[in-house]
């Protein structure tokens, strides 16, 4: 292929930006994107992932998804850098019409150079700007291809400080080690964030809303009993907060949440949010509060505080420490310091001594007391655990697996007898439990507490050994001695588990074989509750959970 250098000054096309020819000193500055974390936009095919595009080899390639504007690639230096110059290695698949951005924190983004003639081969360009990223966005495509890159050279040198304001914890920084001796899938990092960006945007595409205008966004599930649900919404702030930096609509999305998060409030507690919503937007079943929503919106809140400050739009902070007050308030049962199904129920009531076990999510309540300075989540968190042991070795001693509900938390806690709020089988592991391999193994991998590793542990060995190593085995759902309930396969079922199996040194090829699973599986359009566990599964696997 012919090989060009490209001078600003001539090319057609070129938009007005400050584009500058360099100093002969700074012309000197070195590549500071080999090896370094990358994320895009899609790639063709795992053969073609991001970090190829930064190995320093010109023999392999990135690729994005063909026939399809935009795409982008994004190298994070690891800190700010005074770039000079950027070097495009163009493939047969190349841009046409693209700019080269550059941003303190992988939100906000400014144009360093632009062009709409672009032709292939080799870019190589003087630029003037700075940065912790850098990112090639090309909105018009030069084939009926994608876009590829031989490799995405960046040339600068270090300016001294950290990113600046915007997105603290930019998804793929590994910013947040999780505890020594967590197992991740094998394989270079920069691919396995990559795995985890592509799949975060087809569940983007698959769920991520505005039906509503008034500058809301929703998660839509079309699986629940409504389209939208406090639940989704949920993991949806989570998700997105989790995501900045490699989505740059992330703020504005999780924004969106938010405004319909205030405009939706519980009828029982006005700074929660209510739990169902129809096709018209209006909260129904009488608007109050679920527990599991809650939770995960508090902790949303908490994490844009962390990602974005609070001095802009929203005051995150102060609405995560209503929530979490609004919560102990109103969604823990006083006596047990256990949670409760929601806001509605109330003491007298025949639900007030039951809880699900999926609500019990500890690396919260670790989150809520450092945030709020409120001892009362110590005694939550160790409440929880304490039922979490008591259960495996009671009821689920051979399996470690949890019921759905439990009943009696006033004397002696059990697993629900049969029906008590949803079906036959709330007192097994079925469809709200699947998520507590997740959960528990959340706390552990950020914390390396004793007591959840252990109940992690516990899971994955029976796991392991019932399927003997082979994910397809999961079923969809296990009475607590480990009889299957139903065949098939269910990401909501197998995918937790492979965060169980991250605290386990032995487990490696089952962890191996558990991600090879999740990247097999495509996304269910017509299921939120598993693509969004599936997603958020990835993001822990990953390394990319944290605990504000």
């Amino acid at each position: 292929m012919r090989r060009r250098s490209v001078s600003l000054l001539g090319l057609a096309g070129l938009l007005a930006l400050p584009l500058t020819v360099l100093p002969q000193a700074q012309a000197a500055d070195g590549v500071v994107s080999t090896g370094k974390t990358v994320t895009a936009s899609s790639v063709e095919t795992s053969a073609f992932g991001a970090g190829l595009a930064v190995d320093g080899n010109t023999a392999t390639r990135w690729a994005s998804l063909e026939g399809v504007d935009p795409q982008w690639i994004r190298v994070d230096l690891g800190a700010n850098h005074a770039i000079s110059r950027v070097k495009l290695n163009w493939e047969d698949a190349y841009g046409k019409t693209y700019r080269i951005q550059t941003s303190a924190d992988g939100s906000n983004w400014t144009d360093v150079y632009s062009t709409t003639a672009g032709d292939g081969a080799t870019d190589d360009l003087a630029v003037s700007g700075s940065g912790r990223y850098v990112r090639m966005y090309g909105t018009g495509r030069g084939t009926a291809y994608g876009y590829s890159l031989w490799e995405f050279e960046v040339y600068g040198a270090p300016s001294g400080g950290g990113g600046g304001g915007g997105t603290a914890v930019p998804f793929g920084s590994h910013l947040k080690p999780y505890t020594a001796g967590m197992l991740k899938p094998s394989g270079s990092q920069a691919a396995i964030d990559q795995k985890v960006v592509d799949y975060y945007n087809r569940w983007k595409s698959a769920f991520v809303r505005q039906n509503c205008g008034n500058g809301w966004y929703q998660i839509i599930s079309p699986d629940a009993d409504h389209p939208y649900v406090a639940e989704a919404q949920g993991y949806g702030m989570v998700v997105t907060a989790t995501m900045a930096g490699a989505d740059p609509d992330a703020k504005k999305i999780f924004d969106g949440l938010v405004k319909w998060k205030i405009d939706h409030p519980s009828s029982v507690n006005p700074n929660l949010l209510a739990a169902e919503q129809d096709t018209a937007c209006r909260s129904v079943n009488g608007g109050d509060g679920a527990t599991d929503g809650d939770m995960d919106v508090a902790y949303g809140l908490l994490l844009a505080d962390k990602q974005w400050g609070s001095a802009g739009t929203y005051n995150y902070k102060d609405l995560a420490l209503k929530h979490i007050a609004a919560i102990k308030k109103d969604e823990l049962n006083p006596t047990t310091k256990l949670l409760k199904l929601g806001d509605w129920s109330s003491s007298g009531d025949q639900y007030y001594w039951i809880s699900r076990t999926s609500d019990w999510m500890v690396d919260h309540f670790r989150a809520f007391r450092t945030a709020s300075g409120d001892t009362t989540w110590d005694a939550v968190r160790t409440a929880h655990q304490t039922q979490i042991s008591r259960l495996q070795s009671t009821y689920a001693s051979g399996t470690g697996l949890l019921p759905d509900f439990v009943v009696d938390t006033n004397t002696t806690p059990k697993p629900a007898p049969g029906q008590v709020l949803e079906d036959l089988n709330d007192g097994a592991y079925w469809w709200n439990a699947c998520r507590t391999p997740w959960r528990i193994a959340d706390d552990a991998v950020t914390s390396g507490d004793a007591t959840s590793l252990a109940a992690a542990r516990k899971l994955n060995s029976w796991i392991k050994t019932k399927t003997g190593g082979d994910p397809n085995k999961i079923a969809i759902g296990y009475k607590l001695n480990g009889t299957q309930i139903s065949s098939g396969s269910e990401a909501a079922f197998f995918a937790p588990f492979a965060v169980a199996a991250m605290t386990d040194s032995g487990s490696q090829a089952w962890l191996d074989a558990l991600w090879n699973k999740m990247l097999a599986t495509p996304i269910d359009t017509s299921s939120y509750f598993s693509a969004s566990i599936q997603l958020q599964v990835m993001i822990t696997v990953s390394g990319n959970h944290w605990v504000p």
